[in-house]
């Protein structure tokens, strides 16, 4: 018999939640074969069997919280043709009576098969994270299989005939004042993901422990958008990548910090740490919430090699198939709300970086070209959000205004490497 346990992940990852299984007991694995996804504050990670054999037993369902090294299923030794004789003791118990045995019996064990041996009830992964959503008991669902494994249909259909008597007991005490007040309206409840839950706790921290303060300016990007479009073809026909905003930011960003490293450290106690080191956190929308990816020694990277990182790390962002060792370290992070069409925003600190630069849509607006003339420009709004316990208003201005001059004259940034 082999344990399944939830294997070392990162130093700062102890526990994870199983987002679900992707084997049921008494399914036959072959070695290596995905059993389960674990989504962890960062990453989902996919668990492989140690061994062939056959899913005996599943000690924790979708929705548990899981801690590092805990055993969370067995895997017992066996061939596929076997599945059957390895299975859970109570789905034997439930074989067919022999031909002496009276209907009747048979039609007793059948009923009396929903317990397990440690007195649960045997029912799948999805059954049981339904009925938890539901506030069912799984004890009192009737089903028709015939080993008595309750599945997700028998909850799903129990809890359409049995609602008016169980939406009571499963309201939570917390939201009773708002369906006292809104009787009636119709509500849809989801349990947060793992991630998402991570994100709120973190942005509150970061709230909560940092002297945080945003400082604004504006960048005119006439001057980018020109050599943009005077090299994109040459650029993409030489390197295979397009040639787009972020490897310019991200280049005048990792100047700046050089001009202004106090915005490229962290606290450590009663200890400032300054990072001679520039791995620029890019932040990317995905769809289980938003995820940091490092771009690695920026400043050692071309503009191609810039181009080419980001869009790797945004598609295994969108893919969830993230490591963790591609989320963790940076020094910096630079976040766009431009490409959803935010016009102002004051980002919050990706902790313990004491520096995030938003960037925003780019719009045209007049701008004074002198006493007498104006022009329509393409301007942007950006917005660095500082730690004030280490950071002075002199240097986050300073750092702001570098960006906004070398984006305003992109020909320097060459000269950056």
């Amino acid at each position: 018999m082999a344990e399944i346990k939830v294997p070392e992940l990162a130093e700062s990852i102890s526990e994870g939640t199983i987002a679900q299984w992707l084997k049921q007991p008494g399914d036959y694995v072959e070695q290596g074969e995905y059993l389960l996804e674990l989504e962890t504050d960062k990453v989902n990670v996919e668990l492989t069997a140690e061994e062939s054999g056959v899913l005996k037993e599943v000690l924790k369902d979708s929705g548990d919280t899981v801690q590092v090294g805990e055993v969370i299923g067995t895997i017992a030794a066996g061939e596929a043709g076997g599945s059957e004789s390895a299975a859970p003791a109570p789905e034997q118990a439930s074989a067919p009576a022999s031909k002496e045995e009276p209907a009747a019996a048979q039609e007793e064990a059948v009923k009396e098969e929903p317990k397990a041996g440690n007195g649960r009830t045997i029912a799948s992964p999805a059954a049981r994270k339904l009925a938890r959503e539901k506030g069912l008991d799984l004890s009192e669902i009737p089903t028709v299989d015939p080993l008595g494994r309750v599945r997700k249909q028998d909850v799903a259909s129990y809890q359409k005939n049995e609602a008016p008597a169980s939406a009571p007991k499963a309201a939570p005490k917390a939201n009773a004042a708002v369906q006292t007040e809104q009787p009636g309206k119709p509500v849809e409840r989801e349990r947060m993901s793992r991630r998402r839950q991570t994100i709120a706790k973190r942005l509150v921290e970061v709230q909560q422990t940092a002297a945080m303060l945003t400082t604004f300016n504006e960048v005119d990007m006439t001057a980018v958008m020109d050599l943009r479009k005077r090299r994109k073809d040459a650029f993409l026909e030489q390197n295979d990548v397009k040639l787009g905003f972020m490897s310019f930011f991200t280049k005048a960003v990792v100047a700046a910090l050089k001009k202004y490293p106090l915005l490229n450290a962290e606290i450590q106690g009663d200890e400032l740490v300054l990072k001679k080191f520039y791995d620029i956190g890019i932040a990317v929308a995905a769809n289980e919430g938003l995820v940091v990816p490092v771009v690695r020694d920026a400043d050692r990277l071309s503009f191609a090699g810039i181009e080419k990182e980001i869009g790797h790390l945004a598609k295994k962002a969108r893919d969830n198939k993230l490591a963790l060792s591609e989320l963790q370290g940076g020094s910096f992070t630079i976040t766009n709300g431009g490409t959803f069409g935010s016009l102002l925003s004051t980002p919050i600190l990706n902790s313990p970086q004491v520096g995030i630069l938003g960037m925003h849509k780019i719009q045209l607006r007049p701008v004074a070209i002198d006493e007498e003339r104006f022009e329509n420009r393409p301007m942007m709004y950006l917005a660095l959000s500082y730690d004030h316990r280490i950071v002075d208003g002199k240097e986050a201005v300073g750092f702001l205004v570098t960006i906004k001059n070398l984006l305003e004259d992109p020909e320097q940034l060459l000269l950056e490497g």
